[in-house]
């Protein structure tokens, strides 16, 4: 790749630097090396005229910092010496507010220094910046400089550790994902391909550039090239470049807000415009822009850009979120209800001794929640999994088992169809008092558990101690901004994983609007949502997360392939308005 700078300024050698801390015995040898050092070839002198002197530091540095470079957006493309550095850092000096996201992420405890603006709410010259810098590097922390794409491409990293060294505090680089090379290919354009294997990066923020040293085919990469793409493409054009020269301009590129332009030199100006495409952008110039109609994976996710609403609790939610991201939405979590222990404890301590005193054939657990109830009762009371000896183990499902296996346990019975109560009943043998030496089941459920369960097992023979594990309480209502974003279709989709979830939501922040799409976890939530007039777009062919989410996927690339196939611009649900809410049908 070559890249070249807008502006060339030669550097003259120098003997001598008012700013740079040499000692004697350096200078002495300065001195005494100058005569021989005038016979050098001219190659040799160019060489020397290129060299910055360095200070020669008289001690161990007095502190240190590691510039690390955050990538261009999307936090999963950090590097595994980025993650590290982040959860050792002590301070973590910022450049921009989307970094805020990975010091909550990876940096907990730590004290964050804005690297953008001063004390006086001044935004921060380089200058001042490294004075930030080695200040806090000086007081002997684990400091990190978090900085956008990579610190020594197009950022302002030589002239902070420049400054460091004149301080003498030690440094490192963390190289990070340049936005020069991710955004393109997010965007499906590669930077080279078999026909096309030089490329020049051109900072467009200088006023001048001489783009007739562009004029031939090598791709280009433009940066800051918003304001001014409308003369650039002219200026190309002059220089000998063809007006229909391929040309894609992406915006916020690697995050699910991105957004390209796929047009010409002639007519990109006006296209842009028409777009609204605003900083930071990467632009390509080039033949190969045309591959991206084949290779374009990012933005043709099937649930690209949408909003989802997720109402569940704030631990159970991560999994579901990290499928939903990995389709290419934006989840936004909302917790509905809280799960706490039972007001009254002494139904459960009863039964967990009935359990260890052998008073029960079986044990059914009926979520990871009632999983987690009964092994923080174990806990408690200093048990082990060893007192599940001869217990027959039941569960409701592939969830709870792999909970219940986490402990170190195996359930006896799975249902072998559907996941639920009703599922787990099909399998459920029936008491059988030649067979069986106990005929009770021990059931940890939460207190709103319907009845389904318990009748049917009182049906097949058995008793059942229905003990409450677990309280689902109701959590306060989201902000405003959130409740109103619900109501007007401000989300794409929400996801239902239980029916308690359709009725909190409902309940704190009022129904999703006629826009959003509804899917829900399993026909048990489906009946809850049409209750409350909200009709069912995905229905997951069995009850996990995994499923629904799959589902909705499944959903979005259906009716992304509809609006292309129907000659329609691809759009999101959030963008469309239907004139009356839709009923359940």
């Amino acid at each position: 790749m070559t890249t070249r700078n807008t502006r060339t300024k030669k550097t003259q050698p120098t003997t001598s630097s008012k700013k740079a801390t040499v000692s004697n015995t350096a200078s002495k040898s300065t001195k005494t090396t100058a005569k021989p050092a005038a016979k050098k070839t001219s190659a040799a002198r160019s060489a020397a005229a290129a060299t910055v002197e360095a200070p020669v530091p008289s001690a161990l540095p007095v502190g240190f910092v590691s510039f690390v470079g955050s990538g261009p957006g999307d936090p999963e493309l950090l590097t595994v010496r980025a993650v590290d550095l982040l959860r050792q850092a002590e301070i973590v000096v910022t450049e921009t507010p989307e970094h805020a996201a990975l010091v909550e992420a990876f940096c907990a405890g730590a004290e964050v220094v804005d690297g953008g603006f001063g004390q006086d709410g001044q935004p921060l010259t380089h200058a001042g910046r490294a004075k930030v810098i080695v200040k806090q590097a000086k007081t002997g922390k684990r400091v990190v400089r978090l900085m956008a794409g990579d610190p020594f491409v197009y950022a302002s990293g030589p002239e902070e550790a420049q400054a460091c060294v004149k301080a003498n505090v030690g440094f490192e680089i963390v190289p990070g994902v340049s936005s020069v090379t991710a955004v393109p290919a997010y965007a499906g354009v590669p930077l080279t391909d078999k026909k096309h294997r030089e490329v020049a990066v051109v900072n467009c923020s200088e006023a001048k550039i001489d783009w007739t040293q562009y004029a031939d085919d090598r791709t280009l990469v433009l940066l800051s090239a918003v304001s001014s793409i409308a003369d650039v493409a002219a200026a190309l054009v002059a220089a000998g470049r063809s007006a229909e020269t391929p040309v894609a301009m992406t915006r916020v590129g690697t995050t699910t807000e991105q957004e390209t332009v796929v047009s010409t030199l002639g007519r990109i100006g006006t296209d842009a415009r028409a777009a609204r495409m605003a900083p930071p952008a990467v632009t390509v110039v080039g033949d190969v822009v045309d591959l991206r109609a084949a290779l374009s994976w990012f933005e043709t996710k099937p649930l690209f850009g949408w909003r989802v609403l997720v109402p569940r609790t704030k631990e159970q939610a991560g999994a579901l979120s990290a499928r939903l991201r990995g389709y290419g939405s934006v989840p936004e979590e909302v917790p509905t209800i809280s799960v706490e222990p039972p007001r009254n404890p002494l139904q459960m301590d009863k039964a967990i001794r009935g359990l260890v005193e052998g008073r029960y054939e079986w044990i059914a657990f009926t979520s990871v929640n009632a999983v987690k109830a009964v092994r923080e009762k174990f806990d408690e009371y200093g048990l082990d999994a060893r007192a599940f000896s001869g217990l027959k183990i039941a569960a409701v499902g592939e969830k709870t088992a792999a909970a219940i296996e986490a402990w170190g346990l195996r359930a006896d019975l799975v249902p072998s169809g559907e996941q639920s109560a009703a599922g787990l009943l099909e399998d459920w043998p029936p008491y059988d008092d030649l067979l069986d030496p106990i005929n009770r089941v021990f059931l940890p459920r939460a207190d709103i558990a319907t009845e389904t369960l318990v009748a049917g097992l009182l049906d097949l023979g058995w008793e059942v101690d229905d003990v409450t594990a677990y309280r689902t309480v109701r959590a306060t209502p989201p902000p405003a901004p959130t409740r109103e974003a619900i109501k007007t279709g401000k989300f794409d989709a929400v996801v239902f994983t239980s029916s308690s979830t359709v009725r909190n939501l409902v309940g704190i922040a009022g129904k999703p609007h006629a826009s959003t799409i509804i899917a829900v976890i399993g026909p048990a939530t489906a009946k809850t949502a049409e209750e409350h007039g909200l009709r069912v777009d995905v229905l997951a062919p069995k009850p996990s997360v995994e499923a629904v989410v799959d589902a909705l996927a499944d959903f979005g690339a259906s009716r992304r392939a509809a609006m292309l196939e129907a000659g329609q611009p691809v759009t999101k649900p959030s963008e469309r308005r239907p004139s009356a809410r839709r009923k359940a049908t």
